[in-house]
């Protein structure tokens, strides 16, 4: 019987040693300014796309990786095997999940099932490592979508926003909210919870919105797996890891940089933890 073969898109921001390390196919989304059209950490680095966010006086615009990019994904994976699972983003939020779901429908060689995380970033990255490395040991589709659709209960991601300013120019909050948070300093802390993008609290300084995001994390109780991701910030990230490193062993800390998706509505400056409670 051959191996399970684990897809997912590139919101879930893995890191690339890990994905190689695990074979674990990623289909990227689309971003453009103006004209020019990039494909996500392939013609476009995360670095690369914030530096172009700050100085283009227009916002970028994101697609989802189209039916066809997922159809050839798709199409390479059954040379390799007969199963395949692809987790992906917030089905509600992106069209990531149809576009796949259409894809996989049309390959009759290989058996494919499709599961919305209800996740963003690396707690969508968590759910698609665990099932990577089930496979690699010889799980079935089936234990795999179980372990996973178990793990769902138990992956969390909560994040600062350093500005309001993208989320507001985006589309994504009122004016006002944004002129207030502005001009209070607020940094407000949101967390992804059953599909929805929520406000968790507003935090004055941006030290103390770092030192909450560890507060929630350690009261959440005992850490599987954890990670630290950044929207161009990695003075912000390393300041989380030495926070978090008193408590967690610091070479299991992944480091991760979101891209432009998300990018494109938290601005840059925006640093989140993605953590799994279990069994440490």
């Amino acid at each position: 019987m051959s191996t399970v073969k684990i897809l997912t898109d590139s919101l879930a921001d893995i890191p690339a040693p890990i994905l190689e390390e695990l074979d674990i196919t990623v289909v990227p989304c689309i971003v453009r300014f103006g004209n020019e059209e990039y494909i996500d950490r392939v013609t476009l680095s995360p670095t690369e796309f914030y530096q172009k966010l700050v100085s283009t006086p227009v916002l970028p615009t994101t697609s989802f990786p189209s039916v066809q990019m997922f159809e050839e994904a798709y199409r390479k994976l059954a040379e390799r095997t007969e199963c395949i699972l692809a987790i992906h983003t917030i089905a509600s939020l992106t069209g990531i999940y149809n576009s796949s779901r259409m894809a996989a429908e049309t390959i009759q060689t290989a058996r494919i099932e499709l599961i919305d995380s209800e996740q963003v970033s690396m707690a969508l990255g968590w759910l698609v490592i665990l099932a990577a490395r089930a496979a690699k040991e010889g799980a079935t589709l089936s234990q795999v979508r179980t372990l996973v659709e178990n793990a769902k209960r138990r992956v969390h991601i909560i994040a600062m926003l350093d500005t309001l300013e993208y989320a507001q120019r985006g589309g994504r909050l009122g004016k006002g909210a944004a002129l207030v948070g502005s001009a209070l300093n607020v940094k407000p802390l949101v967390s992804a919870v059953h599909s929805e993008i929520v406000p968790v609290e507003n935090v004055r300084t941006q030290k103390r919105a770092l030192e909450r995001l560890v507060e929630i994390v350690l009261a959440s109780g005992p850490i599987q797996e954890l990670a630290i991701i950044h929207a161009n910030a990695p003075e912000h990230a390393h300041a989380l890891q030495k926070m978090l490193a008193k408590t967690f062993p610091i070479e299991n800390i992944v480091m991760s940089e979101t891209g432009p998706v998300l990018g494109t509505h938290t601005g840059p400056g925006a640093v989140g933890i993605a953590w799994l409670t279990g069994r440490y």
